[in-house]
């Protein structure tokens, strides 16, 4: 597989990575995995701006309301189950496309993840008690006592990251970073990592536009309708736990919309903050058709 490639199209939410990954499966005949860690549930359509019916009939797309939010699923599951996938496609395709903002599943399906233990259900459900009960800065505070190691790499901000690893810790006793693979292996096809960037007001802006889009196309309707499923790790989420809190009672509607936009910038910029780690990234405006594709010809020259 030498000469194949996995296209990887990373960035912030609300950059344009669908759009532009659809135009680059059309160009180069091929199929999308998406590394979404919501778009993947099949129950929550319009808070994760999963992709149109019409852009998934312009080219297949893999990992888009495959699971149930009732299923224990995690980076791991996800890193096992789309390397398999990107084999796969790619003994039919040079090329595939890895897509999506979740920088861990896009690092579960490069390198991978030891098996994560099972977490039964009453460890995670008094961890999520808890976490509603006593806050973001109590989950920060356990999960950097106890696994220091991850907390120095995890988003912080991010509940469902942090839960994760204080249930892994709960039930095993050891630390979640001692589950991750500690040696990379060689993959048998070429990577190219391709990130897209927008000016911050830009971004903000698109942020903006989508929330108000994705509250004109139902988001309170569905949330109200996930309501009663309220304490699963999946729904632990920008734009899922605002309108919870309103049904709750704690803010009004207008608040819980400020609050889904203000949310949702900080979590772009957590996003940012992990993918500029990544060196191998190259990075584009999203309208850039032409820079793009000819740094992806390059270096598959190369």
């Amino acid at each position: 597989m030498s000469d194949k490639h996995l296209l990887v199209i990373m960035g912030p939410t609300a950059a344009g990575k669908t759009g532009l990954a659809l135009r680059l499966a059309r160009h180069f005949l091929t199929e999308i995995v998406s590394a979404d860690s919501r778009q993947i549930f099949s129950e929550m359509e319009i808070g994760t701006a999963k992709p149109t019916k019409e852009e998934l009939i312009g080219a297949r797309h893999h990992f888009i309301g495959s699971h149930s939010i009732k299923e224990d699923y995690d980076a791991g599951s996800f890193g096992r189950e789309a390397r398999a996938l990107i084999d796969k496609l790619l003994e039919n395709y040079s090329m595939t496309i890895l897509c999506g903002g979740s920088g861990l599943y896009i690092k579960a399906a490069l390198e991978g993840f030891d098996d994560l233990p099972d977490v039964t259900p009453d460890i995670r459900s008094r961890v999520i008690d808890e976490y509603r009960e006593k806050g973001l800065a109590w989950l920060q505070a356990s999960v950097e006592e106890l696994d220091p190691v991850y907390f120095e790499s995890v988003d912080r901000k991010n509940p469902q990251r942090l839960m994760r690893a204080l249930e892994v810790y709960k039930s095993t006793g050891k630390p979640f970073s001692e589950f991750h693979k500690k040696e990379m292996k060689t993959l048998p096809f070429g990577v190219i990592k391709i990130g897209l960037e927008l000016e911050r007001q830009e971004l903000y802006d698109s942020i903006d536009r989508r929330v108000e889009h994705m509250i004109e196309e139902g988001l309170f309707e569905e949330v109200e309708r996930l309501f009663p499923q309220r304490h699963l790790n999946a729904l632990q989420t920008v734009g899922y736990q605002e309108v919870f809190d309103f049904m709750e009672g704690k803010h009004d509607r207008e608040e819980a919309i400020r609050l889904i936009k203000r949310n949702t910038r900080h979590y772009a910029k957590r996003q940012l903050t992990w993918f500029k780690k990544d060196k191998e990234i190259e990075w584009f405006r999203p309208e850039d058709w032409d820079g793009v594709v000819k740094y992806i010809l390059a270096r598959v020259a190369k």
